[in-house]
């Protein structure tokens, strides 16, 4: 694993990042995640959600999106991001067809994350 850059003790993230979801039964699928600053939670693409047998729902959510107010599930998953493991919230949308079938929100990245929008 390669060393990350850190500021502050904070480990610096581009816009886009390889991350890893850790399925129930251990299983590891490796995706290029959309790191969004503007958006509060993190989502993911409830196909991929079923392929990995994320889940189960937690609760619902009222989000705000380009698309207007939707009540989305919520699960909560382990992810691997820049060589750290964590557990968080995911709100569950049809992501098929977008470039990124994983948006990684502030309430994750405010864990220890700065972004660098110049960052390859």
């Amino acid at each position: 694993m390669k060393k990350r850059a850190k500021v502050n003790g904070k480990i610096i993230v581009g816009l886009t990042e390889n991350v890893g979801l850790l399925s129930t039964n251990g299983n590891r699928k490796e995706v290029m995640a959309k790191i969004d600053t503007g958006a509060t939670k993190s989502s993911i693409d409830i196909g991929l959600a079923t392929k990995l047998k994320l889940g189960p729902v937690i609760k619902s959510k009222m989000v705000k999106s380009a698309h207007g107010n939707k009540l989305r599930p919520v699960i909560e998953a382990e992810i691997l991001i820049a060589g750290k493991k964590m557990k968080t919230e995911f709100t569950l949308v049809d992501r098929s067809h977008m470039k990124y079938t994983v948006l990684v929100g502030v309430s994750l990245l405010k864990h220890g994350f700065l972004v660098n929008p110049s960052k390859k």
